[in-house]
C-alpha cells in the first residue's frame, strides 16, 4: 500500500513513529547512521587540475600546439607566443565553463529548508533540516519551506506552492485525507508535501516519508548528475575541420617539398618552405576568430535581453529544429487574469492582461459603462471585499501580494475603478471565515452605511452553487428553479471549455441583530450572484514568435506540468496545436516504452501533466530522431532536461537558480519571443563562421598551390617563407575577424534549420574554397611568371610582385565571401568593419613593400606604379571571373 492511501495510524505503524510523541533522540541517531543525513549527495568531482588539463585534449588544440612548435623552429617566436596565448585562453574559458556547471547541484541543495520544527520526545524543537529522518513528525505554517517529503496528517487551509516541481502556477490545495485514486504525478499528490516547496497559506503537520536522495527533489538531483552534456554542432564541425586541415596540410606540404627537391632546389630551403606552407594551411587563428565571433554574438544577445552562459550555445540555437518550452511563465505571464464575467444571464469580456489595472468591460464588441451594469458592478465589488490580496506598484511594474486567484479578482475590480479604500468608506468587514481546503470557500460578513449586514462568499462554483437557494437575475432575486440551474451549469461548462478557472460569488442579507458564529450557518441559503473566469494568459508577443519559428522550420512543443485542458487551450491560442498534432498526458507516457515514445514524439505538440523524468525522456527521444533540441523552463523540474538538451534556456525573472545554472542561455525578460531573436543571431553567427572559414581556407589553398604550381613548372620559389607567414598571420587575420561582424542576410529566417550532421563544407562551400583557391594561386603564379620572365636576374622583385598579388587577390576575394551567391548580391561596403580591416591590411602590405627596414626583413623591393596595373588586373580575376559567370546564369 502506498503512503497516500494509508490512514494516519497505518503510517505510524509502517514507520514506527508516533504523531503525538515523535521519535526519540536515540532512534533518530540510529536512523541517521543507517540511512545518512537528509541532504542531496554530490557526484564525485574531478580535481580542478585534471579538469584544466582536459581542456587541451581537443583535436584543434593539438593542431595549434603543432603549429606553435613549427613557428618556433622557424624562429618566429612572436607567432609561437601568440598561438600559445590563444590555446591557454581557450583552456581557461573551458575550465571555468565546466566549473560553473557544477553549481547546479549547489543551487538545488539551497532549496532544502535550513531549519524545521520537529517533534522529538514529545517536545517541539527547531533543528537543521539535514538532521531530519524518516518517521520524524514536522509542523509547518505559511512562509515555511518544507524540509523533506511528508505525508500530511493535519491540514488547516493548507496551500503549498509547488511550481518549481510541477510547473503549475497555482498553489496546490492540500489535505490530510486518504487518496484512493492513482496519482498521475506530483501535482495530484494532494496529501503529500515535498522538500523545497513553500507553504503559502494555512498550516499543517506531516510524517517524513523520504529524505535526501529519496525525495522528489533528490530524484531530480540524480537526473541532473547523470544527465549528459551534449557536444554542440559547432564543436563537432570544428573537430571535423581540424582533422581535414591537418591531413590536407601534411599531404600537400610533403608533395611540394618532394617536388621542389626533385626539381633541384636546396633541401633546407624547401624544408623551410614546406614548414611555412604547413603553418599557412592550418589556420591557427580560427579558434580565436570563432571565439571572438561568438563573443560578439553574446554582446548582441545582451541587447536582445538574453545572457549567454556558454559561448557555443548561440550558434547551437541557430540550428535548433525543435523548441521544447514550459508553459507557465514562459509562454504565459504567470499572472492570473480575469477575462470573463457572468451574472444574471449576461456575459462580459475583460480586456488587459497581467496585474496592471488597465482594461475595459465589453458586451460583445461594445465597451460598457459600469454605472449601467448594476449586477456587474456588484459582482466586482463583492469580489474585492471578500479578498485578502493586494497590489504593490513599483514604478511602472505591479506585483501581487497574496493568492493569484484573489489577485485576479482584485485587479478586475481595480479595472472598474473600484478601490479598497473607497469601499471601506461604505462597507465595514465585521467577521471573516478564512478559506478552507475542505469547504473550498471564504466568507466575510460586511456592514453597509445603512447598518445592514450581509454575508459575501466566494469559492469553487460547484460547492457554492449547491448552497444557494436563489439567484440574482436581471437585477432581481429569483428562486433558483431548474431553468436557472441549467443556465448556470451551461455557463460553467462554457467557461471550462475555454480552460478558465472559475470562482463563484454569492451573498445573503442578514436579519437585524442576527449574529453568525459559524461558517456553516453563514454559507447556506445563499443568493448566487455570478462567476469570474480567469486564466494565466499567453504573452501577447509569443504567438508571432511561434509563427516565425514555424516559418523557419522550427517546431515548438509545449511541455508542462499543468492540466491538459489548460495546456490545450493555451497551445491552440498560440498556434502550437494545429491539424493532426497530438496531445499526450503524463499517465500515457508512463505506459510507453522509450522506443514507443520515439515513434510518436515528432507528432506531439503538447505534453501535459508531465514529471521531470518525462521531460528528460522527451528531449532524449527528439535528439534520437535527429533533432537539435532547445529546452526552456524556469523550475527545478525543468533542470535535468535543460542540461541534457542541445541548448538549455532558463528564465531570468522567475527561473530558479538550479534552472539557470543548468542552462546555456538565460532570458532576462522571461520572453519566449527573445528565443526567436537568439535563433536569428545563432544562424547569422554560423553563417559568419562559414564566411571566414571560406576566406581563410581559399587563401591558404591559394598559397599552397602557387608554390606547388611553381615546383611543377620548374620555377623558383614565388615567395619566401617569411612572406607566407606574413600573409597568413597578418593579412588574413583582420578581414577574417571583420567577417565575424557581418549583418545577417535578409533570408536567414526563411531557411530550414541545418541538419546536425551537415559538414563544414556543405552547400557548395568546399567547391568555392577549391575553385577560388585555385584561381588565387594561378593568378599569383602568372603575375610572378610575367615579371620573372622579363627580369630573370631580379628574383626578389618577382617575389615581391607575387606577394603583392596574393595579398590583393585575397583582399578583393573577402568581399565575395560576404554572400553565398555573389559579390554583387550585397552592398560590398555594407560591413564598415570589413572595409576598415581591408584598408589596414593594404597599409601593412604597402609598408612591407616600401618601408626600407621592413624590406630587409621580408625580402621585398619597391614596385613601380606601372606594375600595379598588372597586380590589380591579376588580383581581380578570381573574384570577378566567377561573379560574372553567376550573373550570366542568373540572367538566363
Amino acid at each position: 500500500m502506498k503512503f497516500r492511501e494509508m490512514k494516519t495510524q497505518e503510517i505510524e505503524n509502517a514507520l514506527q513513529t508516533s504523531i503525538k510523541l515523535g521519535l526519540s533522540e536515540d532512534e533518530v541517531t540510529k536512523r541517521q547512521r543507517k540511512h545518512g543525513f537528509n541532504e542531496l549527495q554530490e557526484a564525485e568531482k574531478q580535481s580542478a587540475l585534471l579538469l584544466f588539463f582536459a581542456q587541451f585534449k581537443d583535436f584543434m588544440v593539438l593542431v595549434l600546439l603543432v603549429a606553435t612548435l613549427i613557428s618556433g623552429i622557424l624562429g618566429e617566436y612572436v607567432d609561437a607566443i601568440a598561438i600559445i596565448a590563444i590555446v591557454f585562453l581557450n583552456g581557461i574559458l573551458g575550465f571555468f565553463q565546466e566549473r560553473k556547471a557544477e553549481k547546479s547541484l549547489d543551487a538545488l541543495k539551497e532549496m532544502s529548508a535550513p531549519q524545521v520544527y520537529v517533534l522529538r520526545d514529545n517536545k517541539w524543537i527547531k533543528v537543521p533540516s539535514k538532521e531530519v529522518v524518516v518517521g520524524d513528525v514536522l509542523k509547518f505554517a505559511s512562509g515555511d519551506r518544507i524540509g523533506a517529503d511528508l505525508r500530511i496528517v493535519e491540514s488547516f487551509s493548507l496551500e503549498i506552492e509547488e511550481s518549481a516541481l510541477t510547473g503549475e502556477s497555482q498553489p496546490a490545495v492540500k489535505t490530510s485525507e486518504q487518496l484512493l485514486f492513482d496519482a498521475d504525478g506530483i501535482g495530484d499528490e494532494e496529501n503529500k508535501a515535498f522538500m523545497g516547496t513553500m507553504v503559502t497559506r494555512g498550516s499543517g503537520k506531516g510524517i517524513v516519508i523520504a529524505t535526501g536522495m529519496d525525495t522528489a527533489m533528490g530524484k531530480i538531483a540524480h537526473l541532473l548528475q547523470t544527465a549528459e552534456t551534449m557536444i554542440t554542432p559547432l564543436q563537432r564541425r570544428l573537430e571535423q575541420l581540424g582533422k581535414i586541415l591537418i591531413a590536407t596540410a601534411l599531404v600537400l606540404t610533403v608533395i611540394v617539398v618532394l617536388t621542389g627537391v626533385l626539381q633541384g632546389h636546396d633541401v633546407y630551403t624547401m624544408f623551410l618552405a614546406g614548414v611555412s606552407l604547413a603553418v599557412a594551411a592550418i589556420p591557427e587563428g580560427l579558434p580565436a576568430i570563432v571565439t571572438v565571433a561568438l563573443s560578439l554574438g553574446v554582446q548582441r544577445m545582451i541587447k536582445q535581453r538574453a545572457i549567454v552562459r556558454k559561448l557555443p550555445a548561440v550558434e547551437t540555437l541557430g540550428c535548433a529544429s525543435v523548441i521544447c518550452s514550459d508553459k507557465t511563465g514562459t509562454m504565459t505571464q504567470n499572472k492570473m487574469t480575469v477575462t470573463k464575467l457572468w451574472s444574471g444571464g449576461k456575459t462580459w469580456d475583460v480586456t488587459g492582461t497581467g496585474y496592471a489595472p488597465e482594461g475595459e468591460f465589453l458586451d460583445g464588441e461594445r465597451a460598457v459603462s459600469l454605472q449601467g451594469e448594476k449586477s456587474l458592478l456588484q459582482l466586482l465589488t463583492f469580489g474585492m471585499l471578500c479578498n485578502k490580496a493586494d497590489l504593490v506598484r513599483k514604478g511602472d511594474r505591479f506585483t501581487l501580494d497574496g493568492d493569484p486567484t484573489e489577485g485576479a479578482m482584485f485587479v478586475a475590480a481595480l479595472k472598474a475603478g473600484l478601490t479598497r479604500e473607497q469601499l471601506f468608506e461604505k462597507f465595514t468587514i465585521v467577521k471573516e471565515f478564512p478559506f478552507d481546503s475542505t469547504r473550498k470557500m471564504m466568507s466575510v460578513i460586511i456592514k453597509d452605511e445603512a447598518g445592514k449586514h450581509f454575508v459575501v462568499t466566494k469559492g469553487a462554483p460547484d460547492v457554492l452553487f449547491a448552497r444557494c437557494e436563489s439567484i440574482l437575475w436581471d437585477g432581481k432575486t429569483a428562486p433558483l428553479n431548474k431553468e436557472y440551474q441549467a443556465s448556470v451549469h451551461r455557463e460553467m461548462e462554457g467557461l471550462a471549455s475555454l480552460a478558465l478557472r472559475m470562482i463563484a460569488v454569492g451573498y445573503k442579507p442578514l436579519a437585524a441583530g442576527h449574529v453568525v458564529l459559524h461558517e456553516e450557518e453563514a454559507e447556506k441559503n445563499l443568493t448566487f450572484m455570478g462567476l469570474q473566469g480567469m486564466i494565466d494568459p499567453p504573452r501577447p508577443e509569443v504567438k508571432q514568435a511561434i509563427k516565425e519559428c514555424r516559418e523557419a522550420g522550427i517546431k515548438t512543443v509545449m511541455i508542462t506540468g499543468d492540466h491538459v485542458t489548460t495546456a490545450k487551450a493555451i497551445a491552440a491560442q498560440l498556434g502550437i496545436l494545429k491539424g493532426k498534432e497530438k496531445v499526450v498526458e503524463g499517465k500515457q507516457l508512463n505506459d510507453l516504452s522509450f522506443e514507443e515514445l520515439e515513434e510518436i514524439v515528432e507528432d506531439v505538440a503538447v505534453f501535459a501533466r508531465v514529471s521531470p523524468e518525462h521531460k528528460l525522456q522527451i528531449v532524449k527521444a527528439l535528439q534520437n530522431k535527429g533533432h537539435i533540441v532547445a529546452m526552456t523552463g524556469d523550475g527545478v523540474n525543468d533542470a535535468p532536461a535543460i542540461k541534457t538538451a542541445d541548448i538549455g534556456v532558463a528564465m531570468g525573472i522567475t527561473g530558479t537558480d538550479v534552472a539557470k545554472e543548468a542552462s546555456s542561455l538565460i532570458l532576462v525578460d522571461d520572453n519566449f519571443a527573445t528565443i526567436k531573436s537568439a535563433i536569428k543571431e545563432g544562424r547569422n553567427i554560423y553563417e559568419n563562421i562559414r564566411k571566414f572559414i571560406r576566406y581563410l581556407l581559399a587563401s591558404n589553398v591559394g598559397e599552397i598551390l602557387v608554390m606547388f604550381f611553381a615546383m611543377l613548372c620548374a620555377l623558383p620559389l614565388p615567395m619566401v617563407p617569411i612572406q607566407i607567414l606574413f600573409v597568413n598571420l597578418v593579412t588574413d587575420g583582420l578581414p577574417a575577424m571583420a567577417l565575424g561582424l557581418d549583418a545577417p542576410e535578409d533570408d536567414v529566417m526563411k531557411q530550414k534549420p541545418r541538419s546536425p550532421n551537415e559538414g563544414v563544407f556543405a552547400r557548395g562551400l568546399g567547391w568555392k574554397i577549391i575553385s577560388r583557391g585555385f584561381l588565387i594561386g594561378l593568378s599569383t603564379l602568372i603575375a610572378f611568371y610575367i615579371v620573372y620572365r622579363a627580369n630573370p636576374d631580379n628574383l626578389e622583385y618577382a617575389q615581391t610582385v607575387a606577394f603583392a598579388t596574393l595579398v590583393l587577390t585575397q583582399l578583393i576575394h573577402v568581399f565575395d565571401c560576404r554572400s553565398e551567391r555573389s559579390i554583387f548580391s550585397r552592398n560590398p561596403f555594407g560591413n564598415k568593419y570589413l572595409v576598415g580591416a581591408v584598408l589596414s591590411s593594404l597599409l601593412l602590405m604597402i609598408a612591407v613593400i616600401y618601408y626600407q627596414p621592413l624590406q630587409m626583413i621580408f625580402h621585398t623591393v619597391a614596385i613601380p606604379a606601372r606594375d600595379w596595373l598588372l597586380i590589380i588586373g591579376m588580383s581581380s580575376i578570381p573574384t570577378f571571373l566567377l561573379a560574372g559567370s553567376f550573373l550570366a546564369r542568373k540572367s538566363k
